[in-house]
């Protein structure tokens, strides 16, 4: 159990059978009145965002999540499917667990799984990938590295704004926090 006045941002908690992440806390002592801590938190099964008060004795029961270093094999058109590395369990996913992170995961490539209570309920890739670009507009002589962005789509069909002067079959690197273009490889 954790108090509400010892509430960190990221920190898991269960309030009404529902797992929620701590985005952001507030502690407040008004004038007339009991201090109270505002929060806002993030339902980490449906990713609905809610605001909620409490009292600072107010006691709440810590989740714990589980995070598992998973290898993505391949999707069979409705399931993706995971391998844990230690004991080469395979867990399928459906589309709507995956679908932000796909966007950046190739085949063989290693994903942070996050467990509660045994299900999976988020897929994060990694920080930095490193992909092919498989369709943009050409560059012409004079295009600059500072001269303005295009759309290129990448080989897992996620589109991201790169310099002119990057061409089809480059290799760039994504930081995919953001979906930002890093750098040419």
């Amino acid at each position: 159990m954790i108090s509400a006045g010892d509430f960190k941002k990221g920190m898991t908690i269960e309030i009404d059978n529902t797992v929620c992440v701590i985005v952001d806390f507030q502690h407040v002592k008004p004038g007339k009145g009991a201090a109270f801590v505002r929060t806002k938190l993030k339902n980490i099964m449906t990713g609905g965002v809610l605001e909620k008060t409490f009292s600072p004795t107010d006691r709440l029961p810590r989740a714990h999540v589980e995070t598992k270093e998973m290898q993505y094999l391949y999707n069979d058109g409705e399931l993706y499917y995971f391998m844990d590395m230690e004991t080469y369990e395979q867990i399928p996913l459906e589309h709507s667990f995956v679908e932000d992170a796909m966007l950046y995961v190739k085949e063989n490539s290693n994903v942070t799984i996050k467990f509660f209570k045994g299900k999976a309920f988020s897929v994060e890739p990694p920080n930095f990938v490193e992909l092919e670009v498989t369709q943009t507009e050409p560059g012409f002589k004079g295009d600059t590295a500072t001269g303005g962005s295009k759309p290129a789509t990448l080989e897992t069909g996620a589109v991201v704004q790169v310099p002119l002067f990057i061409n089809i079959g480059d290799i760039i690197r994504v930081d995919t926090r953001t979906g930002d273009y890093m750098e040419r490889i």
